[in-house]
């Protein structure tokens, strides 16, 4: 009965494939929309970091196709091992195949029979042939397209549009963008058992996923080396070789940093220039430091977690992979961090939040939030400018100020306290909110929002005396990139993402140079600020940095805390880098009753340079404390740090240090009298 069964079973199916054409004659379209036709399938922009490795991807699909003649012999053997082993002997449908699946349909065993034709077909052109349709007639459409396409195509054609279009998971298409997501290499270098796992795939991306499955798809993989090695693609001895390896995984995707918002912006930047990334096929060339992001992004990750693990927090807590989809906002702590280099502006990391799959909204560049006391050496620098003494005396003590409202306003800090006399500089280092109102009110917030805006600052400070305190929001990458001002001595730079971009052959369609803006503040005045802002790293509110980087690396830099701890933020320079660090959340709400830049954001700092320090020891002695020399017009002299007149022989030494003024500023004993020379006669020469 079965041999009798068998031939009826085949003649049915002969007699269902003659009628095949003809059904799909009388239903063709457009000739530009055959399904037996190869089109180019889409691909993918890449972006590369500085160093020149891979960061991201930018397109409708992540494909990068390629050539089958660059890819290894196995590689495409198997794959036709294991999905279509007639590949070479039928005309786009395998009938000894159908026959078979029938049969064993059947019989119980369900397996389908469409060959690798059939499969480029259906997902070349989805459109026009669903695979998802498991009708007689969609199947039949299918396989008269799939014997068209044999007719105008050769086989090599078909099995290299097959690799480059399968789907790999994870967005990821074709062997070339498999295996560097996967294997974190080119399809080229792909191992034989690496080119068995890819293999493996296509039966169910999501099932057979290497990262999520790795002992499934060991399993797998090596049914398909001993199917190659059946087929006589491969000894045994290779397979069974083959089989022995471990499977690894790259970390990351393939990348070398972790990079989603900062590869979000590039994006947006080139589609504004004009640049049409989202087509794919452009090379991107950025400014992103993979040590550094990598370094920001796990600091933030470790400092967040750690705050969320100290008694009495009520916050929700972040969990990785809770939720399905992406969200703009989040209920659990948040962070960001941007780090630039300060000659250049050129944006060396940017983290814009803890987990881009939970929330793809960038807290750095989207963004807007009260800066709090990060804003205040903007104040200082202006009354530094305005030729007021870092070691003048100002009086911290309540103030009242009415308002035009008719409200008054009464600035305080988080400790309830007034100390009394303090001098300009230990002010900032205490980061005394009433002094830099009362600099506020002396200089004019006009004055003040104008140095802001020629730092950079783009946002509007209101000239209300809060702004002198950080009242005002800002977005926190124009914030950050305003500190270049103290690191260039008064020349801020604006932020760059963006070197140059290529098109498919190579040529630049888009180049983008360093752009500094005109200097905002005088270099004698720029050095001092900073200088008084390396005391706020050494003995005030961000002495927290000092857990994590050694004397050897000069650092200055500012906290600040707004109201009931909601924002907290250092943004720090060294000679090497700019960054800033932000902690909060979404929806503007107190953290803790003890949270504050020096205690949440600059341990974020600290870790994220020290990493980077370490990995790049080079840079310590090639930019060391040299860089930060005072220019030409800066006096200093010894100061008792208390009273703020110069010191004395009798000043303990702990009072004492040195202080910087610019020329004209200073007391009158340290100014030279070039008539003096004369007092005692005549110069003989």
């Amino acid at each position: 009965m079965r041999p009798r069964y068998n031939q009826l079973l085949l003649v049915l199916v002969a007699a269902a494939l003659s009628i095949a054409p003809r059904a799909e004659a009388q239903q063709r379209g457009p000739v530009d929309a055959e399904p037996w036709t190869i089109v180019p399938a889409p691909q993918a922009s890449l972006v590369f970091a500085r160093d020149g490795t891979l960061i991201g991807e930018i397109g409708k699909e992540i494909r990068t196709s390629v050539s089958i003649k660059t890819l290894p012999k196995y590689l495409p053997q198997a794959f036709v091992a294991v999905e279509d082993h007639r590949f070479y002997q039928h005309d786009g449908v395998d009938v000894v195949g159908i026959a078979g699946a029938l049969k064993d349909n059947i019989f119980g065993e369900r397996r389908g029979a469409s060959t690798i034709t059939q499969q480029l077909v259906g997902n070349m052109h989805p459109s026009i042939i669903d695979r998802s349709d498991k009708s007689l007639g969609r199947k039949l459409k299918e396989q008269s397209a799939a014997r068209e396409m044999e007719k105008h195509y050769s086989k090599e054609q078909i099995l290299e549009a097959y690799l480059n279009q399968i789907s790999f998971g994870h967005g990821w298409y074709g062997v070339e963008s498999a295996a560097r997501h996967y294997f974190g290499k080119t399809a080229s270098r792909l191992s034989l058992a690496e080119a068995a796992a890819l293999a493996a795939m296509p039966k169910g991306p999501a099932l057979y996923d290497p990262l999520k499955y790795p002992d499934r798809v060991r399993q797998r993989r090596n049914v398909v080396l001993s199917l190659m090695a059946d087929q006589g693609y491969i000894t045994q001895a290779q397979a069974e070789k083959a089989k022995s390896e471990p499977l690894v995984t790259t970390p990351n995707g393939g990348y070398s940093a972790y990079a989603p918002w900062f590869v979000d912006v590039v994006r947006v930047q080139a589609s504004r220039a004009g640049i049409p990334v989202n087509d794919g096929g452009y090379r991107i060339y950025t400014s992103l430091d993979p040590i550094l992001q990598n370094a920001a992004m796990a600091a933030l990750l470790e400092e967040t977690a750690a705050a969320e693990s100290q008694p009495g927090y009520t916050h929700p807590k972040y969990s990785p992979g809770k939720r399905t989809r992406p969200t703009r906002t989040t209920d659990y702590l948040q962070g960001m961090v941007v780090a630039l280099d300060p000659t250049s502006g050129d944006v060396r990391a940017l983290v814009g939040g803890r987990d881009y799959a939970d929330s793809q909204f960038d807290r750095a560049v989207d963004g807007m939030r009260q800066p709090g006391s990060s804003f205040k050496p903007i104040v200082y620098a202006a009354a530094i400018a305005d030729s007021i003494a870092p070691n003048a005396i100002f009086s911290d003590t309540a103030l009242a100020i009415p308002l035009p409202n008719g409200t008054v306003y009464r600035p305080e800090d988080s400790d309830g306290q007034y100390l009394g006399a303090l001098t300009l500089r230990d002010a900032l280092t205490r980061s005394r909110n009433v002094v830099a109102v009362q600099l506020g009110m002396q200089l004019g917030m006009d004055s003040i929002a104008s140095l802001a805006h020629r730092m950079g600052i783009s946002s509007k400070i209101a000239p209300y005396p809060s702004s002198a305190i950080g009242a005002s929001v800002v977005q926190p990458l124009d914030l950050v990139a305003a500190y270049t001002t103290f690191a260039n001595l008064g020349t801020p730079v604006e932020p760059r993402f963006i070197y140059r971009v290529e098109d498919r052959n190579r040529k630049t369609v888009l180049s983008q140079q360093i752009h500094a803006l005109p200097p905002a503040l005088d270099q004698r005045a720029t050095y001092v600020v900073r200088d008084m802002m390396r005391d706020v790293v050494e003995r005030g509110t961000a002495s927290s940095v000092r857990r994590y980087l050694p004397a050897s690396i000069p650092v200055a830099g500012k906290t600040g805390t707004t109201n009931d701890n909601t924002d907290a933020w250092f943004i720090g320079l060294t000679p090497d880098l700019v960054a800033g660090v932000w902690i909060g959340f979404d929806k503007p709400t107190p953290i803790s009753a003890s949270a504050a830049g020096g205690s949440l954001a600059a341990p974020v700092w600290g870790k994220m340079v020290a990493r980077y320090y370490a990995a790049e020891p080079q840079i310590i002695t090639s930019r060391s404390a040299e860089q930060w020399a005072p220019p030409l017009g800066v006096i200093m002299g010894d100061v008792d740090r208390t009273t703020g007149e110069l010191a004395t022989d009798q000043t303990p030494p702990d009072r004492r240090y040195t202080e910087y003024f610019v020329e004209g500023t200073e007391p009158p004993v340290l100014r030279v009298d070039p008539w003096k020379v004369f007092a005692s006669g005549p110069i003989v020469f």
